[in-house]
């Protein structure tokens, strides 16, 4: 028993002190990374009050009443030189990388200005495609009361850059550019290193005196009470199922001893845990089962049986959603208003989960309700909008795509409240994408008015919908499926019907995403439009 005892404290002891061992890492490694972001931090802040001062400066000097001219002639003059001067004369006082000026334009920018060595620089009309968040970070600032964005990339052979970007107003007030700013920041991967070593050098010492300390006043108090309690719990885990109470004869008159009663009081607890497990197993097993309930509740409310109108010959129609949960906040609808007018609803309700669906059920009872009451697009979401506003306590939104077609002359009116932009593709063509305006999302803010416009189907022609799951799309590596993926499967096979479209689309974003998980709904709707029926179809309808 002595020699079992021995190697059970000699055993114990190899552990305790690999745990002093990880402890000491940990603390490093802890306190390093803490440091490390405190610095980091206060040298992002610095760097970020610097870009925003650049922006700023230049921002404020910039006519923007010119700029408009400048795009749409390509021509410079005097002013253009002087403000060329300036942004030269600025840069080359500070560690500035790049210092432009440019006009957002959808998916890629305009250059106005750009103070850039000959090698870099960019010219008046020169174009260049977003990478990475910078696209959602201009559109961000060009919003009313634009928030400040300065966000930090690591660049190869660089080093780490901040970058800020500031609007460029009209008189009018509206935003006429947007000015740039690309910041070298190296002081802050020296200071970090810095601090780093002499935090944990003084970290490494006082641990290790501290752990010797530790490891000596436990190898002489506490292990052959620790070897008494191992015993006594072996044989408390092999006898789940005995009647009589847990005991242990340690009488060391410390914390040791009021462990040892703690353990009896443990053998109490745990079977009685035990029980309640069972209970909470079977209300987990219930709340799965309401859980698929809800999701056959919410597919249900969507149209799902195609074709929707297999009497009529001028359109045919296929949607598909796959939630990202249980269920989603995505949802789609169309249905005819009257024989000669067609609803079609394309919307995506923020968050996720069974919060998102009942605010997507909500909303797409409000919006057919309006629609089928004979409202426009616009006024359609103009009550919808009054109406989730109310007691909106979990300030959910939703952003749609909502519009009304006349089937007898193809003639359309859209409303697109913050939702993505839908894709046509006309007789023999190829889809393209329809960029417009927005209107701000759903249950934003009350009192709201929503913009709307008229639009075109001739005979032959497609229109396809989605929600943003579709070009938002992430592989394992983050990077985004994009509208130019989604042009390209669509445009793999124009021709295609509804529901052979759509399946398609969705192979390609499989194959994509591959082994990543789904982030977000997937929603998608596609429209046919044959022509007008004849005078015998709509009479015999």
């Amino acid at each position: 028993m002595n020699a079992g005892g021995g190697k059970k404290r000699k055993t114990l002891s190899g552990r305790i002190l690999r745990a002093l061992v990880i402890f000491a890492l940990v603390i490093c490694v802890f306190s390093g990374a803490v440091v490390s972001v405190m610095i980091y931090r206060r040298q992002v802040q610095e760097g970020e009050t610097m870009a925003f001062s650049y922006a700023k400066s230049a921002a404020d000097y910039i006519d923007g009443d010119r700029i408009a001219a400048y795009v749409a002639t390509g021509q410079t003059d005097a002013y253009y030189d002087q403000v060329q001067q300036f942004l030269d004369a600025v840069k080359r006082e500070s560690n500035m990388w790049y210092y432009y000026v440019f006009v957002h334009n959808g998916d890629h920018l305009t250059y106005i200005w750009d103070a850039a060595t000959e090698e870099t620089k960019n010219y008046l009309g020169d174009t260049e495609d977003y990478y990475g968040e910078a696209q959602a970070a201009v559109e961000a600032i060009l919003t009313p009361d634009p928030p400040e964005i300065f966000y930090v990339n690591w660049v190869p052979d660089f080093g780490l850059t901040g970058t800020a970007r500031v609007p460029i107003y009209d008189s009018s007030g509206a935003p006429a550019a947007v000015v740039g700013v690309d910041l070298n920041m190296p002081d802050v991967q020296r200071m970090v290193a810095l601090f780093l070593l002499l935090v944990v050098g003084s970290v490494v010492l006082v641990t290790a005196l501290g752990g010797l300390l530790f490891y000596w006043m436990v190898n002489r108090s506490i292990l052959r009470p620790v070897s008494a309690l191992d015993d006594a719990t072996r044989e408390l885990v092999a006898n789940m199922d005995r009647e009589e109470p847990f005991r242990v004869d340690i009488h060391t008159g410390d914390e040791l001893e009021t462990l040892a009663e703690s353990f009896a009081k443990m053998d109490l607890g745990l079977r009685e845990y035990i029980r309640e497990l069972n209970q909470v197993t079977a209300e987990k097993e219930r709340i799965g089962a309401e859980l698929n309930v809800a999701t056959q509740i919410q597919a249900d409310m969507l149209p799902r049986i195609f074709p929707p109108f297999p009497d009529r010959t001028d359109i045919d129609i296929y949607a598909t959603m796959d939630p990202a949960k249980e269920v989603g906040g995505d949802f789609y609808d169309f249905f005819l208003v009257d024989d000669d007018h067609l609803a079609l609803v394309m919307a995506d309700v923020s968050g996720k989960g069974v919060p998102a669906a009942l605010f997507m059920v909500i909303a797409k009872t409000l919006i057919k309700n309006r629609m089928m009451a004979g409202d426009s697009p616009a006024v359609a979401l103009s009550h919808v909008n009054e109406q989730l506003c109310e007691g909106n306590e979990a300030e959910l939104f939703v952003t749609v795509w909502l519009a009304k077609i006349d089937l007898r002359t193809g003639k359309g009116m859209a409303a697109n409240a913050g939702h993505e932009h839908p894709a046509l593709r006309r007789a023999d063509g190829k889809y393209e994408l329809v960029v417009y305006r927005h209107s701000p999302a759903v249950a934003t803010m009350e009192g709201m008015r929503f913009r709307e416009h008229e639009f075109q189907l001739n005979p032959g022609d497609s229109l396809f919908v989605y929600t943003d799951g579709v070009a938002e799309a992430t592989d394992a590596h983050n990077e985004l499926y994009g509208s130019d993926r989604m042009l390209e499967a669509l445009n793999a096979d124009p021709m295609a019907k509804p529901d052979q479209l759509l399946p398609a689309v969705k192979r390609s974003i499989d194959a994509f995403v591959g082994e990543a998980p789904q982030f977000d709904d997937i929603t998608m709707l596609n429209l046919q439009y044959y022509g007008p029926r004849t005078k015998t179809e709509a009479a015999q309808a």
